[in-house]
């Protein structure tokens, strides 16, 4: 079995000529976490798989969440012990087995308002959460809760407002670049066999009878129209299910709501701490999460009607997080310290609840006509056991015994040997006369796939140097992305294989012309499209500073849509 570890433009163009040739067995619609997962699964199981996604890998949901591998909190509050259990389980598999590589451990402290009786109430879920993790029948990956007196508090966070609490828990979760996860899941996919192909639309389903039998596809990238039959499809669209399934003819058995979260980016020198904050709020929990040279401060949680592909943060929005995290800082943060915003909807399933954030983070997966799978809501955490589930019900519909779920057993590329490669990162660095941060950098992306990226840059040494305005990003990922990372486009490689456009001070304008120019000598881009790539992404920068002024959804959205996307999709 020939195997490429790539997902370069001729991989693209492999995978689409396979689809349009043979039938499978399974077909996946939809590129965020549940869809590489699904084809994963489904690939690892035997069978012959596609994977096709309209825009970017990841570039919904699955690129602008809290990047947090957690068991969810709140979620004990809510009596929700079967969803925590289950997700502290998936965190366990992915932090040790799984992606050890791109999923690390990440430390909080929830702050004690009250004595007593506020210790002891939050200390017994704390407890609870840490027994949860060990049922899965390994150890959890992380270090148990602690309880914290205010003098450790302020020890370990000076920057804490010395009237905001009267002590602390102390307690672990995991984080990921969640875009960065997707597309190695892709890759992965890819590697052991199925067919994927980001930026192909899927604009209606063919249909024998009441059953469906494959897709219409349409390739923004050439214009070409083709048709992919498969025997069992999975729609795996997220926010946009409600939407895939009206091309069905279909009404749905279930309907999925949007809900809106922002994140702010902060400089980590903006205030001192050894660990991130869980904080309360009116309406739910707000996390402080360090990530890297800087912060991650989210999340909001309001329904959005409007633009599902760019929602927009709002300066509502954005004075509503910077008011909540100052409530407890002794010096407060204000619009100057914030260096990047993000917006991303939240796929929840509707129920009796007009709130958003008190509906359902379970999932559901229905055969809603024959041929068809759906699987909609859960959260990042549990996107393994959501696939598993797809599957499963995709799997029952087809002739023959088909295997069970291995994906337990099954690491992404770059997980197998990160630990021996973490441990000679030294060596290493020296070998290739390279400072040992950036090998660290190196490996906490690409896992022991790092040889590659360090091939790039033996045969150019130029491809060594930092990007413009970027400096934890090498040129030599901008190659990376494009060449084996499916990057097609600018956009792609500074919003999703770096995170420079919420990162940087100027969002990737510096790095954009640089970063283009690399791009085009791996994809044959000539001058006039090369400088298409720059103009639409300072276009993107521009309306998102824009919209994140605006003082509600409706105008922040008219202006974000000012700037055309460099694919057409709608």
């Amino acid at each position: 079995m020939t195997r490429s570890t790539k997902l370069g433009p001729e991989e693209r163009e492999a995978a689409i000529a396979r689809l349009k040739e043979k039938e499978l067995d399974i077909l996946v619609v939809g590129g965020g976490i549940v869809g590489t997962g699904s084809a994963l699964d489904a690939v690892t199981r035997g069978l012959s798989v596609g994977l096709l996604e309209a825009r970017d890998w990841a570039s919904g949901t699955s690129s602008r969440s809290s990047k947090l591998v957690h068991g969810g909190i709140r979620y004990l509050e809510q009596l929700d012990f079967r969803l925590v259990r289950e997700a502290l389980i998936e965190r366990g598999l992915l932090l040790q087995r799984i992606a050890p590589h791109l999923v690390k451990p990440v430390r909080f402290l929830y702050p004690l308002k009250t004595r007593f009786i506020e210790r002891f109430y939050v200390g017994a879920g704390m407890l609870l959460y840490d027994l949860f993790s060990y049922t899965g029948g390994r150890p959890p990956g992380v270090p148990h809760h602690r309880h914290l007196s205010k003098r450790q508090v302020m020890k370990a966070i000076p920057s804490l407002a010395p009237n905001a609490l009267i002590g602390g828990i102390t307690y672990y979760d995991g984080q990921v670049d969640d875009a960065r996860y997707v597309a190695s899941l892709a890759r992965t996919a890819s590697f052991y066999g199925a067919h994927v192909a980001s930026r192909v639309k899927v604009e209606g389903f063919i249909k024998v009878g009441e059953r469906v039998v494959g897709v219409k596809a349409h390739d923004l990238q050439t214009d070409e129209r083709f048709e992919v039959r498969a025997k069992q499809v999975v729609n795996a669209t997220g926010v946009w299910t409600d939407d895939t399934q009206r091309m069905v003819g279909e009404r749905g058995t279930f309907h999925v709501r949007a809900s809106k979260g922002i994140h702010l980016v902060v400089p980590r020198d903006r205030f001192q701490s050894t660990m991130g904050l869980l904080l309360r709020t009116e309406k739910s929990v707000l996390f402080v999460i360090p990530w890297g040279r800087h912060w991650l401060i989210g999340t909001t949680d309001t329904e959005w009607n409007l633009d599902k592909a760019h929602p927009a943060a709002t300066a509502a929005d954005i004075d509503y997080l910077l008011e909540h995290v100052n409530a407890v800082l002794g010096v407060p943060l204000t619009r100057e310290d914030v260096e990047g915003v993000y917006a991303g909807l939240r796929p929840l399933l509707a129920g009796e609840s007009e709130q958003t954030s008190k509906l359902s983070r379970e999932h559901v997966v229905a055969h809603t006509v024959p041929g068809l799978v759906v699987v909609a809501g859960g959260k990042w955490t549990t996107y393994r056991v959501m696939a598993k589930d797809a599957i499963d019900a995709a799997a029952d519909a087809l002739d023959g015994k088909v295997p069970a779920s291995t994906t337990q057993d099954i690491p992404l590329l770059g997980a197998e040997g990160y630990q021996a490669a973490w441990n000679k990162r030294g060596k290493i660095a020296r070998a290739f006369g390279v400072h040992k941060v950036r090998i660290e950098h190196l490996l906490n992306r690409y896992g022991t796939m790092t040889d590659e990226l360090l091939d790039i840059i033996r045969s150019d040494a130029s491809l060594g140097e930092p990007l413009p305005g970027a400096d934890d990003y090498l040129e030599a990922e901008v190659v990376y992305a494009a060449s084996h990372e499916g990057a097609l486009h600018l956009d792609d490689v500074l919003a999703r294989r770096t995170r420079i456009s919420i990162e940087a001070w100027d969002r990737g304008v510096s790095a954009a012309p640089v970063a283009a120019r690399l791009m085009a000598g791996v994809l044959g881009w000539d001058a006039a499209r090369e400088a298409l790539e720059v103009e639409r992404y300072l276009e993107r920068v521009a309306a998102e500073r824009a919209s994140q002024l605006q003082p509600d959804d409706e105008s922040a959205d008219r202006v974000r849509l000012e700037a055309p996307d460099i694919v057409k999709v709608d």
